[in-house]
């Protein structure tokens, strides 16, 4: 797998990391027990419900670490990767390593058939010691383990948990996952061996583990089936007849797997209970997009999509020639008919399933004979720990049986002069694959004393795992996983997931492991030519699986890569997220192109004509924009954004009451179910704030001031009060309230010391009590925050021209007004300054512009009319005065001086 690092940040790391509260440091560490994975609180019906605190942790230790910087997470993620990569070849070699069923090979592979073998040079060469570590992979007690964690390793599937930084919930859990179960095999192993009290500490570590899965990533609490599968199939080997006869609730010899199955079925019940609690009771809600079928109201078309789902993705896993970003919408069309033929796929998925159950079945039922007898050895407990329980008593005890007649051999051999001796003998010989059962009997000396084990039971741990064994745990590694996303109890949020698929594709390996290893050693003595073949056909896929995972990892380096290789699955959501990255990039034609492209494949996506529309704003196509707007609020009417932008806009144009009701609906909208509370509730503020702000414009301060504290009282938590503080303290200065509008500034300044609108409102307030020098002291404080900004050059010019200095106010316009020309209130100030400087033409000219830019603004008429009056444009005067008094009628200031301009020119005829 090549393990080159994104270059960034891509699809949803964004909410998960960079917008995630969560992880910053400022925030509570308790937080992350109540908060999803996204860092909404659980109980919020917005919320997403996945709660993943521990993988929330290591995001946050990367933010310790590194802050933003992408690196950081995708090195983690690798890591993650090549953890549990190793994790898992271990466990595979934990199940292989008893080799006594390897098709005819002796259990100890020599290089040469001592019975008379034709072998070739390279067949012996193949098993000697060597100490190549490629050459080790060849022989064939290792072939099945490294195929298994080599395609694991390999495998294109995985690209999207290690390449997208949201996907190392899935590998933390598959992590987990591994070291829960082989935490239970040691569990059980203990609970066998001569010291079962040994028992506990693996027991314990099972609990933890498991509950680390889950809250890691909830399907990984399905090991605890897995677990009971390994304990009553694999160790105590029940038969068919032992289940459906539920004889494993009754025989004795199944006394210490009910023991295991009852800590499992607790656990279980107790971390699922936990789990429903902590989501408030409730299943998460998911837009109708985001799984088609869960919102078709036809019962055949749910019930033929969600068995196909299945099949789609046992096959992504087995092929995986087409991999997207995203599944959802159409990208897997439902199935609504019995004719479609993608059902001849759901029913040979299902077939073979079936198939497989049945052999496995039939293969349990031809072992009943040897089933009942049991054998100890404990091999899974001495690979795991470097040594054999049995070693780590300085014992070793084999016992034969000769059948299941209960006739048995007990030889004792001598160690250090001592003796030890077992009050029971027991069956514990192995099937060697041809049938015959095998076994020899001896006890041994330990330090002089005579050891007596009387209460060992009559079953044991098996020394190795079956063929059938290693089918039955990888049906259900499989399986138990993929419950939760099959859509069986509740509906998913997605149709496919490649990174749901991470934990499932271990038992596929494990298969395909277990394939290489049966038919390699099926010819490891006999055929040279075949087993290179074998050899050759697994470079080959493996060689083909790191290929497609190189090119995959290509395709992850940036999002637009990303996007581009996703368009030929799921058009619509790739061209709206490829016109984001367009838009970014300031390639706004290709940006609304992509938008347009989106919507012809599905015209109903609301995100996307709202983003069209601020593209369109920006372009000052506002009439367009507006459309946009009214198309993503028909198409989801609690999309908060888009009414705050309407809003804007059509206050901007002047029809100040629309706005208003625009406003008012915004700030009571229901954003229940909303994905992204935390946007949407601070959206609802900032249509108040934007309402109170025009009540204040037009000059009703009490309405406005009533707007600005009803958002203070509604504001959540994460949404910063400066501003509303220093609106506040406008309006009250606005009233000539100024102690109470200090009071408001100092306010926004002690939640944001370098809060620039606050400086700019204390400079005024500051000349407003007639302090002029305090007031150019807080403008040059501002100025040292941000010295490249022309809005505060503004203020300072009017500042100078407010003290007389109207020569340095008009330089000082000359230089800022060119960036400012679309700013009406740089321009209105300007008007006035080089009206008061004698500089009537150029007063004339910006009060002009200022009329342009906001059309609807009496002042700027009453102001253009005066000007012109004086510069001796009387019929043009007379004309800017009757569009302010349409605007402002009855406004005393524009009617005297339109009755002057009319004397004026009834005197002059």
């Amino acid at each position: 797998m090549e393990l080159t690092l994104s270059a960034g940040f891509a699809y949803d790391d964004s909410r998960a990391i960079q917008k995630n509260p969560d992880l910053l440091p400022q925030t509570p560490l308790w937080n992350l027990a109540y908060d999803d994975f996204w860092g909404t609180p659980l109980t919020h019906s917005g919320s997403h419900k996945s709660y993943r605190p521990l993988c929330v942790l290591t995001f946050r230790l990367n933010y310790w670490l590194g802050e933003l910087d992408p690196w950081g997470y995708h090195l983690g993620n690798v890591i993650c990767h090549a953890v549990t990569t190793a994790v898992f070849t271990m466990l595979v070699q934990a199940l292989f390593v008893g080799g006594s069923w390897n098709p005819g090979t002796p259990k100890s592979a020599e290089p040469r058939d001592k019975q008379g073998s034709n072998g070739s040079e390279s067949d012996q060469s193949l098993s000697k010691s060597n100490p190549s570590p490629l050459l080790g992979l060849l022989n064939p007690s290792k072939i099945g383990p490294a195929t298994a964690g080599l395609l694991f390793a390999a495998h294109p599937i995985h690209t999207e948990a290690v390449a997208g930084v949201v996907g190392r919930a899935d590998v933390l859990a598959c992590l987990f996952f591994l070291l829960t179960l082989l935490s239970y095999m040691h569990y059980v192993s203990a609970r066998h061996s001569p010291r079962p009290d040994w028992r506990v500490l693996p027991a314990l570590l099972t609990v933890l583990l498991s509950g680390a899965a889950m809250i890691t990533k909830e399907p990984a609490i399905m090991v605890l089936a897995v677990c009971a599968v390994y304990d009553i199939l694999v160790v105590h080997r029940a038969t068919p007849r032992d289940v459906f006869t539920l004889a494993v609730f009754t025989q004795a010899r199944f006394r210490r797997a009910l023991e295991g199955v009852a800590l499992l079925a607790v656990c279980f019940c107790s971390l699922l209970g936990f789990r429903i609690y902590f989501m408030g009771n409730k299943p998460p809600e998911f837009a109708p997009s985001d799984n088609p079928a869960s919102d078709s109201d036809s019962l055949l078309t749910r019930t033929l999509t969600y068995n196909f789902l299945p099949a789609a993705n046992f096959w992504m896993v087995l092929c995986p020639r087409v991999l997207s970003f995203d599944w959802s919408m159409e990208a897997v069309p439902l199935v609504e008919s019995l004719s479609d033929p993608r059902n001849i796929a759901t029913i040979g998925f299902y077939v073979s399933l079936l198939f497989l159950v049945f052999k496995v079945i039939n293969t349990l039922g031809n072992c009943e004979d040897y089933a009942g007898n049991g054998y100890v050895a404990d091999n899974l407990n001495g690979y795991m720990n470097g040594v054999s329980s049995a070693k780590n008593h300085q014992q070793q005890s084999q016992i034969n049986s000769n059948g299941k007649n209960g006739v048995y051999s007990n030889n004792t051999s001598n160690n250090n002069n001592h003796t030890s001796s077992f009050q029971k003998t027991y069956s514990n010989g192995y099937h060697n694959g041809n049938g015959v059962h095998n076994g020899k009997a001896d006890s041994g000396s330990n330090n002089g004393h005579t050891r007596t084990f009387e209460s060992t039971p009559s079953y044991y741990i098996h020394s190795s795992c079956r063929p059938v064994d290693i089918i039955m745990l990888s049906t259900a590694i499989v399986v138990f996983p993929f419950i939760p996303a099959s859509n069986m109890f509740f509906y998913v949020g997605f149709v496919l997931a490649e990174r749901v698929l991470y934990i499932p594709s271990m038992g596929v390996c494990l298969l395909v492991g277990l394939g290489v290893h049966a038919l390699y050693n099926k010819c490891y003595k006999s055929n040279f030519s075949y087993r290179m073949l074998i050899l050759t056909s697994l470079a080959f896929l493996i060689a083909a699986f790191s290929a497609k995972t190189v090119i995959r990892n290509r395709d992850w380096q940036t999002e637009e890569k990303l996007y581009k290789a996703g368009v030929a699955v799921n058009p619509a959501k790739a061209w709206g997220n490829l016109a984001n990255i367009f838009n970014d990039q300031q390639a706004f034609g290709e940006a609304e192109e992509a938008y347009r492209n989106a919507l012809k494949y599905r015209p109903n996506m609301a995100d996307v004509h709202y983003n069209l529309g601020i593209l369109l704003q920006n372009q000052k196509r506002y009439q367009e924009s507006i459309e946009s707007y009214k198309k993503a609020i028909h198409f989801r009417p609690k999309l908060s954004v888009a009414h705050l932008n309407l809003g804007i806009l059509t206050a901007q144009f002047g029809d100040t009451e629309q706005a208003k009701k625009i406003y008012s609906h915004c700030a009571d909208l229901d954003t229940s179910g909303l994905k992204d509370p935390r946007l949407h509730d601070g959206t609802k503020i900032s249509c108040l704030f934007n309402y109170g702000r025009l009540l204040m414009d037009e000059g009703d301060m009490d309405a406005s001031l009533e707007k600005f504290h009803l958002a203070l009282k509604r504001r959540p938590d994460h949404y910063a009060p400066q501003s509303l503080y220093n609106m506040l303290g406008e309006a009250y200065f606005k009233m000539e309230r100024l102690a109470e509008a200090e009071k408001w500034y100092l306010e926004a300044l002690k939640v944001k010391p370098d809060h620039m609108p606050a400086h700019l409102t204390m400079s005024k307030l500051k000349l407003a009590k007639n302090q002029p020098a305090e007031a150019e002291e807080w403008l040059m404080k501002a100025k040292k925050l941000d010295p490249d900004s022309y809005t505060i050059d503004n203020h300072i010019a009017q500042l100078y021209a407010s003290t007389n200095r109207h020569k340095e106010a008009m330089e000082l316009f000359e230089t800022i007004l060119p960036h400012l020309s679309e700013d009406f209130d740089a321009v209105y100030a300007a008007a006035a300054v080089y009206r008061e400087g004698e500089n009537k033409e150029k007063a004339e000219e910006l009060y002009i512009a200022a009329t342009k830019i906001k059309p609807k603004e009496p002042a700027a008429w009453m102001n253009l009319g005066a000007m012109l009056h004086i510069n001796g444009k009387y019929s043009e005067a007379e004309q800017a005065y009757l569009t302010a008094l349409q605007l402002k009628p009855g406004d005393k200031v524009t009617t005297d001086n339109l009755k002057r301009l009319r004397n004026i020119t009834k005197r002059k005829g």
